[in-house]
């Protein structure tokens, strides 16, 4: 089938790529040059673990092509996957600017039946209102349908090529013909629903795994509180198939380009159709309160941050890719600063721009070790998977101090003890 993808973001450049790898001949089109530039130099704008390659193999088979041209990519193209950013605006609501444009520019290349397909996440009756952007400008035939991604970055090109499930929200039979047959080759469920539904489902999966990593924080704190260890309450209440094991890692909470942004629009969905969401709304507030309490327990230790300096491991807001969106790791550093700390970090693809710094001053490391020069204190800010295997003896011998926040819960306790440390986690009251 021949495929159009509209922006390169996480999301788009992966399911372009993906698409290509399954036999489609897809163009992933975006309206900034350098970053269209850089794909055709085979140069990514994101870093997720196996996606350069997918990239490079499907150029070469003639599958995968780049463009700043809709009328190069949308004229005879079967499916128009619109995967363009929605941020957050000020009220919380989902920023449809981007994405209404986009909209009206496909409408404007169209040649022939097209399937546009919405990928991004997008409020309750985004279908309906492409098809009026779209019947406005073309008299043709066409079908808008809701298709949500559910890609986990920095497993993204796993989660798309092994989906555990298609979801597609369609009006029209012959629509959902066509995006079967388009996912033909992926073995999994395809669950067929009407469009309204569909985008409902995107926010309210992610409002659900959110308030489940949310819960599991609170018992961690809880957990602090009368000396009990989060990490085997987690394993016994995971184990119960009602509940299961996935996303109960205590830590520092969700961050991210997906979890806050969906969950803040789901929560002014709720509040525009009169129906408030208590239970999302208590989520959200925990997830706030989770990185303030991290920061609180380590100046008590310290009896104060003022003129200590910290050694902050990773800033992404996850492992495996370098998104720092809302990363709690950057809310920790801000926290610091603003409390008088000085802040040395280091994570290893992940940068900060100045505006992520509120106007302070950090100062970048090469590796750990060198992060740890000095300092007071050191706080495992992302969950890395180098940083579980740090050499402990070495770090010690070069901080002033030997206290270690592990926020990710990466490490054996007894072990970070053993090697000089004060050892605290996120719920571990009886190893800390």
């Amino acid at each position: 089938m021949r495929v159009a993808v509209i922006g390169t973001g996480y999301v788009g450049l992966v399911s372009g790529a993906c698409l290509a790898d399954l036999g489609h001949t897809v163009v992933c089109v975006d309206v900034v040059p350098e970053k269209i530039e850089k794909l055709k130099n085979g140069i990514m704008p994101i870093f997720e673990p196996g996606l350069e390659e997918l990239v490079e193999r499907n150029v070469k088979a003639g599958r995968l092509a780049f463009s700043t041209s809709y009328n190069e990519a949308i004229p005879g193209a079967e499916v128009i996957s619109m995967a363009i950013g929605t941020p957050s605006a000020a009220d919380g609501s989902a920023d449809m600017t981007a994405f209404f444009a986009a909209a009206d520019m496909v409408a404007r290349s169209l040649s022939g039946y097209a399937v546009i397909a919405n990928k991004s996440t997008v409020p309750v009756g985004t279908a309906e209102r492409v098809a009026e952007l779209v019947r406005a400008v073309y008299r043709g035939e066409f079908d808008v349908i809701s298709n949500p991604e559910f890609l986990r970055e920095g497993h993204a090109v796993y989660d798309f090529l092994h989906p555990a499930r298609v979801v597609i929200g369609s009006d029209s039979k012959r629509a959902t013909d066509v995006m079967i047959h388009l996912y033909g080759y992926l073995d999994c469920p395809k669950i067929t629903m009407d469009r309204r539904s569909a985008e409902l489902t995107k926010y309210a999966a992610n409002a659900f795994l959110a308030t489940k990593i949310s819960f599991i924080n609170e018992i961690a704190h809880l957990a602090d509180a009368v000396g009990a260890d989060v990490e085997d309450v987690a394993k016994g209440i995971g184990s119960d198939p009602r509940i299961g094991k996935e996303f109960l890692r205590p830590g520092l909470g969700w961050g991210g380009s997906c979890f806050p942004k969906d969950v803040r629009a789901m929560l002014h969905l709720g509040d525009r159709h009169g129906h408030p969401l208590p239970v999302t709304r208590s989520a959200y507030d925990m997830n706030r309160l989770t990185r303030t309490r991290v920061i609180d327990r380590l100046e008590r230790e310290l009896t104060s941050l003022k003129g200590k300096l910290v050694a902050l491991l990773g800033l992404a807001f996850k492992g495996n890719t370098d998104d720092t969106r809302e990363s709690a790791a950057i809310d920790l550093l801000n926290a610091l600063l603003e409390r008088g700390a000085t802040v040395r970090a280091y994570d290893p693809v992940a940068r900060l721009a100045p505006s992520d710094l509120n106007g302070h001053e950090l100062h970048h490391a090469s590796d750990p070790y060198a992060a740890a020069i000095g300092a007071h204190a050191v706080i495992v800010a992302t969950d890395w998977e180098e940083f579980r295997a740090l050499d402990l003896a070495r770090l010690s011998s070069v901080m002033a101090d030997k206290v270690l926040f592990d926020a990710r819960n990466l490490m054996n306790p007894d072990s970070v003890r053993s090697s000089g440390f004060r050892y605290f986690g996120v719920g571990r009251g009886r190893s800390s």
